[in-house]
């Protein structure tokens, strides 16, 4: 049976078609889990010498410079070093006392001016071999924590060297406060740590995080912190054309059934899928996928339904797979009380990925 799905009103497909999202309920076990904390596909091969520093923008070239310096940093012996790491990172020595000075650096910028790409070339900078050296989103790390248990998600990233949080939330209290309690016990065992986050909700009109509040919420830890302030405009949109028009539902599906390693589907039947399958999971769900189709595109009716697509947005902005769609362009998949909300910058970054994935796809229509 076809695990394709074919657009309202359009004639049946063919046996043999599209893969289907929907069809897709990934379950990832916990060790995979960890050994899959490395930066994503887009990001496997930028370093600090591809980061081009906008020339107006003075913040970005000395920022590059200051992390290029904490990578060097972390070049000694670690905290914990020595022996072999059992499975889930039992086995190892007794941490010695905490080093002194700032542990951690807290990118502070808006969408589109680097962050990510600073912070995956941190992680390729630092002199330690790949299982000493982790980086996930912050909701990859609670799922981490959920899958392992608090006790064995210590145990586990206590021996790296260095722990990279991109996109730290500051949205659920609970989860924040659990985070920040886990880096206080991996400061403790001598790991270095970098984020970057994202808005609270209430920071109305605001279109950056700022770094007083990311601080203060992660309470005691604020002087391992220091903070790299990133100003700049949404490269993604410096010098590029318009974002194309969404194609028909006709030219979608004909091209999904064209394209190996597509997927197609309706867009609102993807929104409710999602909501079956955790956050942390949706770069599973895209795995192997190498073009998302949609039909149907239209407005996401609730908050909920609209951060999980921002996850979904993200995982395969990371993973590039172009993204082809009918019905509205994104750039009106969230309401005006969304775009003026606590949760603006998730929303902006999200239609900026979107629409850049969007032009990745414009030359898969009739190839």
């Amino acid at each position: 049976m076809s695990s394709s799905t074919a657009a309202p009103g359009s004639s049946p497909l063919p046996d043999a078609g599209p893969l289907s999202l929907c069809a897709r309920e990934p379950h990832v076990p916990a060790d995979q889990l960890v050994a899959e904390m490395v930066p994503p596909p887009r990001f496997d091969s930028v370093r600090f010498a591809t980061y081009l520093p906008d020339p107006n923008q003075p913040s970005q070239s000395e920022a590059v410079r200051v992390l290029e310096g904490f990578a060097a940093g972390l070049g000694g012996a670690h905290a914990v070093g020595g022996g072999k790491r059992g499975f889930l990172g039992f086995g190892r020595a007794k941490a010695p006392k905490t080093p002194a000075g700032p542990r951690g650096v807290y990118l502070d910028g808006g969408y589109g001016v680097g962050k990510t790409h600073l912070l995956a070339s941190l992680w390729h900078a630092t002199p330690a071999e790949p299982a000493l050296k982790a980086f996930g989103t912050f909701v990859e790390l609670t799922n981490l924590v959920g899958a392992l248990g608090f006790q064995k998600t210590v145990q586990t990233l206590g021996g790296h060297r260095l722990l990279c949080i991109d996109e730290f939330e500051l949205d659920d209290p609970g989860d924040t406060v659990l985070v920040s309690t886990l880096l206080g016990k991996l400061v403790e065992a001598g790991v270095a740590l970098a984020a970057t986050s994202n808005t609270l909700p209430g920071k109305l009109g605001e279109g950056r995080f700022a770094a007083a509040d990311f601080l203060r919420e992660i309470q005691g830890l604020s002087a391992r912190f220091r903070t790299l302030r990133i100003d700049g405009e949404d490269y993604r949109h410096r010098g590029l054309p318009e974002a194309p028009a969404p194609f028909s539902d006709e030219e979608v599906m004909k091209t999904a059934f064209a394209t190996e390693g597509a997927s197609l589907d309706d867009f609102t039947h993807l929104l409710d899928h999602l909501a079956k399958v955790h956050p942390s999971r949706y770069g599973a769900l895209t795995d192997g996928v190498r073009a998302v189709c949609l039909t149907g595109v239209r407005p996401v009716p609730d908050q909920s339904t609209a951060l999980r697509l921002v996850v979904l947005a993200d995982r395969l902005y990371d993973r590039e797979v172009p993204v082809l769609a009918s019905g509205l362009p994104f750039d009106r998949l969230f309401s005006e009380e969304m775009l003026n909300g606590g949760y603006r910058k998730k929303y902006f970054r999200a239609i900026s990925r979107l629409t850049a994935l969007a032009r990745d796809a414009k030359g898969l229509v009739g190839a």
